[in-house]
């Protein structure tokens, strides 16, 4: 670098067209080398970084033009030399490691940022960037309106203790109405590619197994075993059995019922729409019922629907048994394993979503397994979770921002 000097431009003011355009052309007359740029816009106001290489001799009349142009442009300008010694240190930070931290919610105020990034700060790591995913709120929303706020944080550096980490933001999750990811940014990242979902509780807001016992009039004696199993104080297929059979007797017609009335989970057609959109392979794991996740496989486009079939005897009614293997937990991971297999995906591409103690195994398979609103016994378990949002809040994790998506 001998003849040369390394100079950091640091240009603020209101954005418009063509000002990057015209600082590049006094850049260019003077074949400066461009060793760093990054720039970002809040509100239209612009903040411009851009680091070079230009030749000693010939370094103040860039200053000065570039000084000249950014009075013409009405923007301010700075101007900072970087020694041989500083760029060399930079160089070799860029090697450490890269994460993207998520935070998302219903809204985001100063005191949920200030607590996310004195975390950072205490864990070692450096902010690179900024980045607003959703879309700007309105000043008064309404009542009836499901707002969504989320700001992607590019870090760098090792956390000290990353398990801490996941405890402190756990704590922010439930103290300040917040979820966070914090993911490896790699390729993995930006390249998911299958998504396995958990049905009951998740795409839907019911357990179809409890609707199906209160019209046989058990309700009472299933749901018990239904909250037990979810929280894994008991095995699943145990409790899948035992509740199967207490709707013996019950007619085929009540599920198609329930069906044309379950309630869908908010945001589940926006995220639905999305996904397809941009060919995300979708599935369905679950361990509740056939009948009820082909017909969301039909309303949604799903690609594949793994759950349990119920015995039917020669009059439409249930006989209290089951047919095939039950879709336990176990159950679930290795079809999310076979299905990556058969598409092709690497298991770092793909992305699990559930609620209960039986989705554990498949959301620690996958290379993203988010707890959606899940038992505290799941949350603490997985290092990814929504809580305050609805479901497309998954899209967010997945890097979507809200002007990618044309809904």
């Amino acid at each position: 670098m001998n003849n040369e000097e390394l100079i950091l431009l640091r240009i603020t003011g209101e954005d418009r067209p063509g000002l990057t355009a015209s600082i590049m052309q006094i850049l260019s007359k003077y074949e400066a080398k461009i060793m760093d740029i990054g720039q970002a816009d809040i509100h239209n106001t612009l903040s411009l970084g851009i680091l070079i290489r230009v030749n000693s001799a010939v370094s103040g009349n860039v200053m000065k033009e570039v000084l000249f142009k950014s009075t013409e442009l009405h923007v301010n300008v700075g101007f900072a030399p970087v020694d041989t010694e500083d760029y060399n240190a930079w160089v070799g930070r860029q090697g450490k490691n890269r994460y993207i931290l998520t935070v998302l919610g219903r809204r985001l105020e100063a005191k949920q940022l200030e607590a996310i990034t004195t975390m950072v700060t205490e864990q070692g790591l450096n902010i690179d960037a900024i980045k607003r995913l959703s879309g700007r709120p309105p000043l008064e929303p309404s009542d009836k309106e499901k707002t969504r706020a989320c700001v992607e944080f590019s870090l760098r550096g090792t956390p000290k203790n990353m398990q801490e980490m996941h405890r402190q933001m756990l704590a922010m999750s439930s103290e300040l109405e917040i979820d966070c990811s914090m993911q490896k940014d790699n390729m993995y990242r930006r390249m998911r590619r299958l998504i396995c979902f958990d049905m009951d509780s998740t795409l839907i807001q019911t357990e179809c197994i409890d609707e199906l016992a209160i019209r046989a009039g058990v309700g009472d004696e299933v749901k018990a075993i239904t909250e037990s199993a979810m929280r894994g104080e008991i095995d699943f297929k145990e409790s899948f059995t035992r509740r199967v059979a207490l709707l013996k007797g019950l007619d085929v017609s009540v599920m198609r019922e329930i069906a044309e009335t379950m309630p869908f989970t908010e945001g589940i057609e926006r995220l639905m729409f999305v996904l397809k959109k941009y060919g995300y392979k979708i599935a369905i794991l679950s361990g509740g019922f056939t009948f009820f996740g082909e017909y969301l496989q039909r309303r949604f486009g799903i690609d594949y629907v793994y759950a349990n079939e119920l015995e039917v005897d020669d009059n439409g009614k249930l006989t209290g048994n089951y047919k095939g293997e039950v879709v336990d937990g176990k159950r679930k991971a290795e079809l999310l394993r076979l299905i990556a297999q058969v598409e092709k995906v690497d298991l770092e591409q793909t992305i699990a979503v559930g609620d209960g103690a039986n989705d554990l195994p498949m959301l620690s398979l996958a290379g993203l397994g988010i707890a959606f609103h899940a038992k505290p016994r799941v949350v603490a378990s997985s290092k990814q979770s929504i809580n305050t949002v609805g479901l497309d809040g998954v899209l967010y994790f997945l890097g979507f921002k809200d002007s990618y998506l044309d809904v």
